[in-house]
């Protein structure tokens, strides 16, 4: 559009105005073309310039669409900025807080570290001046040792003069004690063994008739028979066994310098024959009277105990001989043998040892007797024996404890050790016990049994001495059984007041005090029962409500009255 166009709109005019304004029709027309000419020059520069001011319009549009392209992407980037920067910003803060408390938290501790300090301190403090006193003290202490060690130092130069003194003195008294057991022992055998000729075996024992045969075994026969009218037991050894003569001249040799009481009298021998005279002991060995062989009745409870003591005090002698001690080997109760009144007699020496120091053993010092070829009943022989070949006299031990074992249980040797260890630990000790010996006193039946079982442990190191152990507790238990021995013979008699009898001991009360169970026990006894940690009745078995014993003077007294009046 080329100006305001009001101009082209306008009506064109007459010719007669034409006429009437323009002298002449030429230059009117000629007026009219330069006129138009100048119109149509002005509307094309006026189109030029709208066209130009629209291509500018354009231009701003275009630029200012650009503008509005780049604006929106530039606040695209400046939202997705600023969603980034916030998410920095809540990140930034949750790990200021989280420091922020990390910070308290220390803080916290380092408080704590420091009032720990304060304390630590103050202790240290108190501690320097605690050792500063205690250095004090020591040094003291250090001033009164070095005294006393110097008077220790005095002492011992002393002890040392006396003990050189002593040891001189026990090697006279030994010497003199050795000179004199050989001076007895010569003798004993001019007037105790004797030989004898094999015309006055075959007279003995009509020879050798089958019916005075007594018993047999792998070592040879034993017959009954008289010599110089003294009824002795003919122990005749085969003479074909490689063992025989060795055997034979071992118990000559050890048996005819012996005398003891419990251990078999050898009175002579007939070397002709390989014949050993001892005495004549008739109720057999322990081993048959144990079984009740041919009806014999069984041994009672104090019979047993005093055999165990007398078995005790035989090995005592044997392991205490000089110059050197001597061990048994074959304990057993076959070769334990019982005479009249069943005093026990050990017997059969033909597989003992003589001590002497071995060299090839752990324990310099220890005494032993080695071979390659251990020999014993099985059941009675020691195991450290069985796998080392070495023989003490804790070997003896071992045996000893099979046959109290089975002194208190009449059971088989045979796994005895197994089956009372089994009893003990299901408190069944009573059941255990052999009934056919009367009823146990059950204080010295379970120190009898604990003892076995020690006796029987399969290291010898942890078993008991003969000497300072079993026999301490085996003596006082003889003792008490002899004196109720004769006792229980004397109530038969006199009838005596079955209240006078002590529970445990089952013998006369001498010192009866009443428990807080209302019984009355024989005080040892049961101090002996409380020592040996219990805390129940004997008689009810029931928690006793103290330990607190009362003297019954009146039981006393009427026990001494009856005692007088008998």
């Amino acid at each position: 559009m080329v100006g305001s166009g009001n101009e082209l709109d306008a009506p064109l005019h007459s010719d007669e105005d034409y006429c009437s304004l323009s002298p002449s029709p030429l230059v009117t027309e000629g007026n009219m073309h330069d006129e138009l000419y100048n119109r149509l020059q002005q509307s094309v520069e006026d189109a030029e310039i709208s066209r130009r001011e629209a291509y500018e319009e354009s231009m701003k549009h275009r630029k200012a669409v650009k503008e509005a392209i780049e604006a929106a992407r530039w606040a695209r980037a400046s939202e997705a900025r600023y969603s980034e920067e916030f998410r920095l910003r809540k990140e930034v803060e949750e790990a200021l807080v989280k420091h922020k408390e990390e910070i308290e938290n220390m803080q916290y501790q380092l408080d704590e570290i420091k009032n720990k300090l304060q304390v630590a301190m103050e202790q240290k403090s108190s501690l320097e001046s605690q050792i500063a006193t205690s250095d004090k003290t020591v040094e003291d202490l250090k001033q009164k040792m070095f005294a006393a060690i110097d008077l220790l130092q005095k002492f011992k130069i002393e002890k040392d003069n006396l003990q050189v003194e002593r040891d001189n003195a026990v090697r006279e008294a030994e010497e003199l004690k050795i000179k004199q057991a050989e001076e007895a022992s010569s003798a004993s055998m001019s007037c105790f063994f004797s030989e004898y000729s094999i015309c006055e075996i075959n007279e003995a024992t009509h020879n050798f008739d089958q019916e005075l045969k007594i018993g047999e075994g792998g070592y040879g026969s034993v017959y009954k028979g008289h010599l110089h009218h003294t009824q002795v037991a003919i122990k005749v050894l085969h003479q074909h066994s490689s063992q025989g003569p060795l055997e034979f001249q071992q118990e000559v040799g050890i048996l005819s310098t012996l005398r003891h009481p419990n251990i078999v009298t050898l009175i002579g021998a007939c070397r002709e024959t390989c014949s050993l005279i001892y005495e004549y002991l008739p109720n057999g060995s322990l081993e048959d009277r144990l079984s009740c062989k041919d009806n014999t009745p069984p041994l009672s409870w104090q019979t047993r105990i005093r055999i165990a003591s007398e078995l005790c005090s035989a090995l005592i002698f044997l392991h205490s001989c000089s110059p050197r001690g001597i061990i048994h080997g074959d304990l057993k109760p076959a070769n334990i043998l019982l005479d009249n009144n069943f005093v026990s007699k050990l017997c059969d020496f033909g597989m003992c040892r003589v001590l002497g120091e071995d060299k090839f053993s752990d324990n310099n010092t220890s005494l032993c007797c080695r071979t390659d070829h251990p020999k014993g009943t099985l059941a009675y022989i020691d195991p450290e024996y069985l796998a080392t070949g070495e023989l003490t006299t804790k070997s003896d031990v071992y045996s000893f404890g099979i046959i109290l074992l089975r002194l208190l249980t009449g059971k088989p040797a045979l796994g005895i050790y197994k089956e009372v260890e089994n009893a003990l630990n299901k408190g069944n000790l009573k059941d255990i016990l052999d009934s056919t010996a009367g009823d146990w006193p059950f204080v010295q039946a379970q120190q009898l049994v604990h003892l076995a079982m020690r006796s029987c442990e399969m290291s010898r190191k942890t078993r008991p001495e003969l000497a300072s152990e079993i026999w301490r507790v085996l003596e006082p238990m003889r003792a008490s059984c002899g004196a109720c021995c004769s006792r229980l013979i004397f109530e038969e008699e006199s009838q005596m007041p079955s209240y006078f009898i002590c529970p445990i001991f089952q013998e006369v009360m001498q010192d009866p005090v009443v428990a807080a169970d209302g019984y009355t026990y024989e005080a040892e006894a049961l101090k002996g029962w409380l020592d040996s940690d219990h805390d129940t009745s004997p008689m009810t078995n029931l928690k006793l409500a103290h330990r607190n014993l009362v003297q019954n003077h009146a039981l006393r007294s009427a026990i001494q009255e009856w005692l007088q009046k008998r």
